[in-house]
């Protein structure tokens, strides 16, 4: 994989991460326990004990923001606006034609669609895509980007990131680095292209009840037993 900029950006912006480095604040913070038992004896936990939670949040790489963006309500017109540093290579943010989203009907009602200009372009080895997404869980993020899904192995120019203004407060900050988009590379063959829809078996029904009353009386199980069991020849 590689993420790819002009020469000149290069050492100017902020560069493409893990996407474990980038895990929100809120979930940073929040204590691992809730100092009570939950209905089954165990100690109660909070979300920032959920393995699949931190899992999402770590999946793939993050491409920050390159430039520091202030937005706010113009005085004389009342509409949302965007600011950033004069003499910039490019304006970070450019519009999107409300038609392209069907604005006006729902789920966007009075949305104007924007997007974020992307100076990374991202190359993968042949057969590869990769999900362009909201960064997952980043609920303190005032926008929502659009997600898709991008043949990485034959564009040959950075992926732009559609996304609608969602903050209570029209005011807002977000400072160069700041999570403009996950990108999570897969390999295409490796996706599954049929799957079979039954009632579970008589056995499987057992096993189900057997791994529910574990889940719920054991601690750290998924941990333990069921995350990336594969992996572990298990």
């Amino acid at each position: 994989m590689q993420f790819l900029c002009p020469p000149e950006l290069l050492d100017h912006i902020p560069h493409p991460q893990p996407a474990a480095k980038f895990l929100p604040q809120w979930f940073r913070d929040l204590p691992r326990e809730m100092g009570l038992r939950d209905a089954h004896g165990l100690p109660g936990l909070t979300v920032r004990a959920c393995l699949p939670v931190a899992d999402i949040m770590a999946l793939g790489w993050i491409i920050p923001l390159p430039f520091d963006i202030s937005a706010g309500v113009d005085p004389d017109t009342g509409q949302l606006q965007f600011r950033w540093a004069e003499g910039l290579p490019f304006a970070p943010i450019e519009p999107h034609h409300p038609g392209q989203i069907g604005a006006g009907r729902p789920p966007f009602q009075a949305v104007q669609p924007l997007k974020f200009l992307n100076p990374w372009r991202v190359i993968l080895p042949a057969g590869w895509s990769a999900a362009f997404l909201h960064p997952q869980n980043h609920f303190e993020l005032p926008f929502r980007a659009f997600s898709g899904a991008v043949d990485c192995d034959a564009l040959e120019v950075p992926v732009n990131v559609p996304f609608v203004w969602q903050a209570q407060s029209a005011e807002a900050h977000l400072p160069a680095g700041t999570p403009m988009v996950q990108v999570v590379p897969y390999e295409r063959k490796a996706m599954t292209g049929a799957a079979q829809v039954r009632a579970e078996s008589v056995d499987e029904q057992a096993a189900r009840a057997v791994a529910h009353r574990r889940k719920h009386s054991e601690e750290s199980i998924y941990a333990r037993e069921w995350r990336r069991r594969h992996e572990r020849g298990g």
